[in-house]
C-alpha cells in the first residue's frame, strides 16, 4: 500500500472531510479523492460512506485505521532510527504549532534553524494546541510546539520553554473599564469572548474563575487570539489574552487575587525515537531561554 494514500486516508478519517484533509495536506479535493479511490481499489472495499457533505468510516475503514496508523508509525520510526545512525541533520521534520506561537514565539527560532540546518525540510502545520498534541500521540507529527496541557497526556512528554502571563482585557469603552474595585464576580455580569470549551487556555480561566462564579456568560467562541483581540477592542466583550498581545487598544484589568498564566513548550511521544532534526530543533528552543 502506498504510504501517501494511507496518510491521506488517516487525515480524512481524523477530520471527517475531504476538503479539510486537502487543506491539511496541501492538496486539492480531487487529489484527495483520487488517493482514497486508489486505496479502495487496491483493497477492493469502500472505506468511507459519503452522504452529502458528511464523510464517515465504513466497518472496513474502522478496521483499517489503527493498522494504517501503525504502518506509517513503523515506517517513520525506521526512517528516524536509520537517519540517526549518522550525525547529519537533514530529512523531513513535521511540527504542529498554534497560530499564536507561530506568530509571536517561533520566528527567531525558525530563522536560526533554517540557517543552521538547510538540509532539513520543515513541515510546519498550524492548528490548535489540542489538535497538535493528538497528532503527536498518533504519530502524524514528530513535535508539537504548543500551549501545554495542565494535566499530563498519555504517551507524551512535555517540556516548558516559555511562561505566558495572561490578563483579563476589555476595550476602553467597555463598562468594566470604568470600574475601580473589580472582583472575579464582576466578570459574570458581562459577556465574554473566549476560546472554545476543551482548549487549554479556556481550562486555565475556568479553573481560576468558575469555582467562584459557577458559570460564565460567553457571547462568542473563537480559537484565534488575534480575532479575540479585535472583537474585544471594539467593545463586544471581555476576554483573556497573553500579555504579549496587549496594545493601546486594550485595557488590562487589575483583579485582586486573580493571576493567570499558561505554559508554552513542546511535546513529543515517549516511545518514539526523535530524529536528528527534531533534536536540533529542541536545542534551538532551549537556547531561547539561556542568558
Amino acid at each position: 500500500m502506498d504510504s501517501t494514500n494511507l496518510k491521506t486516508f488517516i487525515t480524512v478519517a481524523e477530520l471527517g472531510s475531504f476538503s479539510l484533509a486537502g487543506e491539511r495536506l496541501y492538496l486539492t479535493q480531487p487529489a484527495v479523492s483520487k488517493r482514497i479511490k486508489a486505496l479502495e481499489q487496491e483493497l477492493d472495499t469502500h472505506l468511507f460512506d459519503r452522504i452529502g457533505r458528511r464523510v464517515s468510516l465504513t466497518e472496513a475503514g474502522r478496521t483499517l485505521l489503527p493498522r494504517a496508523q501503525a504502518i506509517l508509525q513503523a515506517m517513520e520510526d525506521s526512517r528516524r532510527e536509520l537517519g540517526n545512525l549518522s550525525s547529519e541533520v537533514g530529512g523531513r521534520l513535521s511540527i504542529g504549532t498554534s497560530h499564536h506561537i507561530g506568530l509571536h514565539r517561533l520566528p527567531p527560532v525558525l530563522r536560526r534553524f533554517s540557517r543552521d540546518y538547510p538540509a532539513v525540510e520543515l513541515d510546519l502545520q498550524f492548528m490548535d494546541s489540542e489538535a497538535a498534541c493528538r497528532a503527536v500521540q498518533t504519530g502524524q507529527l514528530e513535535l508539537g510546539i504548543v500551549t501545554l496541557p495542565s494535566q499530563p497526556l498519555a504517551d507524551l512528554d512535555s517540556t516548558q520553554i516559555w511562561s505566558d502571563p495572561l490578563s483579563v482585557v476589555v476595550g476602553h469603552e467597555h463598562p468594566l473599564a470604568s470600574e475601580t474595585e473589580l472582583t472575579p464576580r464582576a466578570l459574570a455580569d458581562h459577556p465574554a469572548i473566549l476560546p472554545a470549551h476543551g482548549t487549554y487556555t479556556r481550562e486555565i480561566l475556568e479553573q481560576a474563575i468558575v469555582p467562584e462564579l459557577g458559570s460564565l456568560r460567553v457571547g462568542m467562541n473563537t480559537n484565534y487570539l488575534e480575532t479575540i483581540k479585535m472583537l474585544v477592542s471594539v467593545g463586544l466583550g471581555w476576554s483573556v489574552l497573553p500579555d504579549s498581545m496587549l496594545g493601546e487598544e486594550l485595557l488590562a484589568l487589575e483583579i485582586p487575587g486573580l493571576t493567570l498564566s499558561r505554559q508554552l513548550g513542546y511535546v513529543h511521544h515517549q516511545q518514539r525515537t526523535l530524529s536528528n532534526a527534531a533534536r536540533a530543533m529542541l536545542d534551538q528552543l532551549h537556547a531561547t531561554t539561556r542568558p
